[in-house]
């Protein structure tokens, strides 16, 4: 079986962008011609956007986006400029006068992390799909949904580490097969010992909020 990273496997597309300073981003996953999705909605406060069409007793075949975004639920906005963008490259479902994107979008609270004013919006989910129809380079780890993705949180806020988020293909002959999370949660890593002020990587671009 064959490992390779998710933004290879043919006819999907991803874009990213993020405020650093703010320590929030968004991430978008294109495929502009419509892919066969499911969901499985889980925890006590999910944040999403149209992923009850998802059901498979409704008649939302395809997706065309799929937007991970920092920001919590105010993060959702983002999704509104995937979609304004998609329009106006003609891509989603044709209802005679225009074009509807189907796109569908999840969230992550980091408003912990960095400045809580700032959230993704969308201006910049327009600017990240954008990115995945120019098929600009791709990071992963904290960047673009994974910007202010954090562990560590039970102990006190000041000593929890960077999460982020990543992606894996896996290649088995065809299909292929890939995901992409991001890593967000309180409980800290085991056998970790917390130094206080400690958000690796963070530090030096002036973010890790204390």
């Amino acid at each position: 079986m064959e490992r390779m990273m998710i933004h290879e496997i043919p006819g999907f597309s991803f874009g990213q962008v993020q405020d650093l300073a703010a320590g929030t981003g968004c991430t978008v996953i294109l495929c502009p011609e419509g892919g066969v999705t499911g969901v499985d909605v889980r925890g006590g406060s999910p944040g999403t956007r149209d992923t009850d069409a998802l059901n498979p007793v409704c008649n939302r075949e395809v997706v065309h986006a799929v937007v991970l975004t920092g920001g919590s639920a105010f993060g959702l906005d983002a999704a509104g400029g995937v979609m304004k963008k998609l329009e106006e490259v003609g891509v989603g479902r044709d209802v005679m006068v225009t074009v509807v994107p189907n796109v569908c979008a999840a969230v992550l609270f980091d408003l912990k992390f960095g400045s809580m004013e700032i959230r993704p919006d969308g201006a910049m989910g327009y600017v990240a799909c954008e990115a995945a129809l120019r098929e600009l380079p791709f990071q992963e780890g904290n960047f673009g949904a994974g910007t202010g993705c954090n562990i560590g949180k039970i102990p006190r806020r000041a000593v929890f580490h960077e999460g982020g988020h990543r992606g894996l293909r896996l290649s088995a002959g065809r299909p292929d097969g890939g995901g992409r999370g991001g890593l967000q949660r309180h409980g800290g890593r085991v056998g970790e010992r917390h130094h206080p002020g400690r958000c690796p990587g963070r530090q030096r671009q002036g973010i890790c909020r204390q």
